[in-house]
């Protein structure tokens, strides 16, 4: 107990230091090179999530200020899927979870537009917005996030339908659609969550919901039930955690079900069909479906594994498809031991804004990059868990990998890490976006 406690605390510490501590350093020690290249370059950035946010103040960083970024994403504000989950119980609300972009322009002099990119011209390096606007680019960096695959459940092809079967896994109106239909059941009926084959964003992520509806069902509608329809042969991260928590916590109202393979809905009859088992009917429906890289990446034939993920060079994040195009965060295929989550995406964010950099000014990359990864999931009331690894490249694999002896998990939950969760959250804002 002991030693798993202090290497829990050591991990956080170097994750901390890997993290915010990075901002501190390079802000401390701006370059004092003076590139042409780098005061010509201009860097476009797509998606200003945890990724491609932190990639535009870390380029402005090591560069003193001399690149020219340009950050596009089509919402004013960043809202954090980190924590959304309690705002969907109750715990929080979505305007706990919204962050401002504004001192990535008056602090570090990103110009940030709001607007969506309808196409990408490589071969005359632009791109085109859907107000009409052509932005030229020297690089292209894509942090797009995840979209869905609706191909997979054909009645969810209908907008209208996702609406009401909201998979709420990107943070904002489906979070709150979420909480109004869980405040509109009545006692004693049942919501049911369907969770897809990994990989798919924040592994832990569907069972933290399932967890903290049940906290919501036992304060407000104990009569009700969790149905937990998942396609993976077990829960994909901190099973025995989130086992041992529905155990203790909501006995008897969560029905965990593995191999579980949506393939429709049923929205006549609020149902969901399964490829070997019996419909499933229940009073709300949080549909997860399989996820891709999102639809810039995915329409610009950048997601050439499955037609899924993006490939790229792990040491730049350069796509292997087309040149001057760096993709990162949930978007690309990694090794299976590093999840799609917004650490780890700030990590590969700090390592391609670093390349990028080094690249312009003539100087040699890093050829032993690293990033932390640690993930925060809440069971209880205000009770957290953790799991973290340290990441580095690998020559021979030439892609990340877990650092051995670095992999930490907590043995139970309990209210110190609900406690560094939330640091861990106002931490991570802060690295990203000030």
């Amino acid at each position: 107990m002991h030693n798993s406690r202090r290497k829990f605390i050591q991990q956080t510490i170097l994750g901390s230091y890997l993290g915010a501590q990075g901002s501190l350093l390079f802000a401390e020690s701006p370059t004092k090179i003076q590139s042409p290249s780098l005061k010509k370059a201009k860097i476009v950035i797509v998606g200003a999530g945890f990724g491609g946010a932190a990639t535009a103040k870390y380029l402005k960083i090591l560069s003193g200020g001399q690149i020219d970024v340009i950050l596009i994403d089509p919402s004013p504000s960043l809202i954090s899927c980190p924590l959304s989950n309690l705002v969907i119980n109750g715990q929080m609300q979505i305007s706990d979870i919204t962050k401002s972009r504004e001192l990535l322009q008056q602090k570090y002099g990103v110009r940030v537009i709001q607007d969506t990119v309808e196409r990408i011209l490589p071969e005359v390096k632009k791109i085109v917005l859907q107000q009409g606007m052509t932005v030229p680019y020297d690089k292209l960096i894509l942090s797009p996030g995840v979209d869905m695959i609706w191909d997979s459940l054909p009645a969810m092809k209908d907008p209208v339908l996702q609406n009401r079967f909201v998979h709420a896994m990107k943070a904002g109106s489906q979070t709150l659609t979420l909480r109004k239909q869980l405040e509109s059941m009545q006692d004693g009926e049942v919501f049911a969550i369907s969770i897809p084959l990994a990989p798919y964003r924040c592994p832990p992520s569907p069972y933290e919901r399932a967890s903290q509806v049940a906290n919501y069902f036992k304060k407000y509608k104990p009569r009700s039930k969790i149905l937990v329809l998942d396609a993976n042969a077990e829960i994909t991260s901190k099973s025995t955690l989130f086992k041992k928590a529905w155990s203790n916590y909501y006995p008897n109202m969560i029905e965990y079900r593995n191999n579980h393979t949506l393939v429709d809905v049923d929205a006549s009859e609020n149902a969901l069909m399964f490829e070997v088992q019996d419909d499933v009917k229940a009073a709300v429906l949080n549909v997860i479906p399989p996820m891709r890289a999102g639809d810039i990446a995915f329409r610009s034939n950048l997601a050439n594994i499955n037609k899924r993920w993006c490939e790229i060079d792990f040491l730049t994040y350069e796509s292997k498809m087309i040149s001057d195009i760096h993709i990162l965060g949930d978007a690309i295929q990694s090794s299976t031991q590093t999840p799609k989550s917004a650490q780890v995406a700030n990590g590969q964010a700090k390592i391609c804004a670093s390349a990028i950099y080094q690249q312009l000014a003539d100087l040699p990359i890093n050829k032993t990059p690293t990033f932390s990864s640690i993930c925060y999931s809440v069971l209880g009331e205000k009770t957290g868990a953790h799991i973290s690894t340290m990441h580095q490249f690998d020559p021979k694999m030439q892609s990340m990998a877990v650092v051995p002896g670095s992999n930490s998990i907590s043995t139970v939950d309990n209210a110190q890490e609900y406690s560094a969760a939330i640091k861990w959250a106002h931490d991570i804002w802060s690295d990203t976006l000030i």
